[in-house]
């Protein structure tokens, strides 16, 4: 390959390539294709299979709705790291196989805020005033004012079901109509809500009764779904009208067609389904009190082009470092670290590396101890790069951020993080890694050099900076063992630079900087000397 042939795969293989297979808005594709560090594919429509194909190739896939991300896809993930879903539902993806994979999710929530809580308002004004129906009377010739005549906003009572961005988005709306707004989210314990104008109500069964009007704005789980059943209509005042602009699997559709026909809902608006596309033989399709829209909540120019546009920015900033946006499969975890976490992160993995060859059995419990409020802010980022620290190198499966956590959990390993106050030296990092009866402590910290320091190997204290080449002895704490050690790293001709030593009860543990990496036969030779309990090799970053 000649030299112009080489570099230019050099500047290709550095670029961050980015799979669009969805189609998205033109001005994110020429977004992503005005950034220097990218090489962009946009190829939407592909199969199954030949996006599992694909997919390894690449640094990032966008998405919207309309592809399945599912576990065959992501068997062979290659070099992809994030899945960008732009819009806000990943019930597309395969959370579970992208999270073993250690390939981060994300979506882009803010962007389509407005724009689907303003449907779901449009559908709420169109079913009371029963704008569909008369629509389709007038289309068909007709002019008969008395059948749909319908019930305004004002005075009315609604009930809104998530207070998150859309439902509050929603509630603000309402306000302003002059309605009477109620709330129920399980997340939020306050008494009231939005500068006190909305009451929130302690469970959905206390928020039935008191509403004209329900809107839903929650995620699909355990706890939300099938939520409005035949148990809740019961509760609920009769001529209920039901807006659904959320998920389909909240709302019990046959129960909701029990209530639609026997009066308790006067009418409902729907915007999502149990089974997508409607089948078009869903008895919903025909109903005269049911306003339906085929999933259009995000559905606008205006909010297209955000969405994908975010999501575009939010993969690349995780590929280039900067942060973490929407993350749905990696909670906690931050990249846009201040200089002071990027430095504890650092020394997590020191510690590790060297805390690793003292653990000789099973893992059963990682604590990460960090003190202050700013290490206390990136504290589960610290907990990840720890474990990777810790469970990587003894891993066939690669190991990082995103999935690590899911790892030690498939292995039974309890990791936890406790947050405590500096103390009078400042902030600190311990991690103490638990199996058996066996307990191993390393604490370490930063101090105003900002060079990353040890102070405590399992109870020793001292004093030392965690690079490069480094040997652990521990040894009876006895006259001689010093002078045997030196003389086994003379007889190898390798270099002691620095040499820390603690003493506790009748053992020693010596930590030494040496020059270059120790051939094993240094290794075997101090293990077989007498008074020496155990030695390990580790190797460090310089920086």
């Amino acid at each position: 390959m000649d030299r112009e042939a080489t570099m230019s795969k050099h500047q290709t293989d550095s670029l961050f390539k980015i799979f669009a297979a969805d189609k998205l808005a033109g001005e994110a594709l020429t977004w992503i294709e005005s950034q220097p560090d990218t090489q962009l594919l946009s190829q939407p429509g592909l199969s199954e299979e030949q996006l599992a194909q694909a997919i390894g190739q690449h640094d990032a896939l966008i998405i919207r709705s309309g592809v399945q991300v599912t576990r065959a896809v992501l068997n062979q993930p290659g070099r992809l790291k994030v899945i960008a879903r732009a819009g806000v539902g990943v019930d597309n993806i395969d959370l579970e196989a992208a999270t073993e994979a250690g390939v981060l999710v994300i979506n882009s929530p803010q962007a389509s805020t407005i724009t689907t809580a303003e449907h779901a308002f449009a559908l709420m004004l169109a079913l009371v005033r029963h704008i569909g129906p008369a629509h389709k009377h007038m289309t068909e010739g007709g002019w008969d004012r008395s059948k749909f005549s319908g019930r305004q906003l004002l005075g009315k009572s609604l009930g809104v079901v998530g207070l998150g961005r859309i439902g509050r988005a929603v509630a603000e709306r309402a306000l302003a109509f002059g309605m009477t707004v109620l709330g129920y989210d399980r997340f939020y314990n306050a008494e009231t809500a939005l500068d006190g104008r909305v009451q929130m109500c302690r469970s959905f069964e206390e928020l039935l009764p008191q509403v004209d009007i329900l809107t839903f704005h929650v995620p699909d789980d355990d706890q939300t779904r099938g939520m409005l059943n035949t148990q809740a209509f019961q509760l609920a005042r009769r001529g209920l009208y039901v807006v659904n602009a959320s998920r389909g699997l909240v709302l019990d559709e046959q129960a909701l067609l029990k209530a639609l026909d026997s009066g308790v809902c006067a009418g409902a608006g729907l915007d999502v389904f149990w089974s997508e596309p409607l089948p078009t033989d869903h008895p919903l399709r025909g109903h005269s009190k049911v306003l339906l829209t085929p999933h259009l909540g995000a559905s606008t120019v205006e909010a297209q082009q955000a969405v994908s546009i975010d999501a575009a920015a939010s993969a690349l900033a995780y590929l280039r470092g900067q942060g973490v946006e929407g993350a749905v499969n990696a909670p906690g975890l931050r990249l846009d670290l201040s200089p002071l976490q990027e430095r504890y992160g650092d020394l997590a993995r020191r510690m590790t590396a060297l805390i690793d060859p003292m653990i000789t059995c099973h893992i059963d419990e990682v604590e990460v101890e960090v003190s202050g409020a700013e290490l206390g802010s990136a504290a589960e980022t610290i907990e990840r790069l720890a474990l990777v620290g810790l469970l990587g190198p003894h891993l066939n499966t690669p190991v990082n951020v995103v999935n690590v956590c899911h790892v030690a959990e498939q292995r039974g390993i309890v990791s936890k993080t406790v947050t405590k106050e500096e103390d009078k030296f400042g902030p600190y990092l311990a991690i103490e890694v638990r199996g058996g009866e066996q307990v191993r402590r390393i604490m370490g910290r930063v101090y105003d050099d900002q060079k990353p320091r040890i102070v405590e190997i399992n109870g020793y204290p001292m004093d030392m900076i965690p690079v490069g080449d480094m040997v652990l002895v521990l040894n009876d704490d006895k006259p001689g063992v010093i002078g045997t050690v030196g003389t086994e790293f003379g007889k190898a001709q390798v270099n002691i630079a620095d040499m820390t030593i603690s003493r506790r009860g009748k053992a020693a543990l010596m930590v030494l900087k040496i020059d270059q990496p120790p051939p094993q036969s240094l290794i075997g030779s101090l293990k077989a000397q007498q008074g020496i309990l155990k030695v390990a090799a580790v190797k460090l970053p310089l920086q």
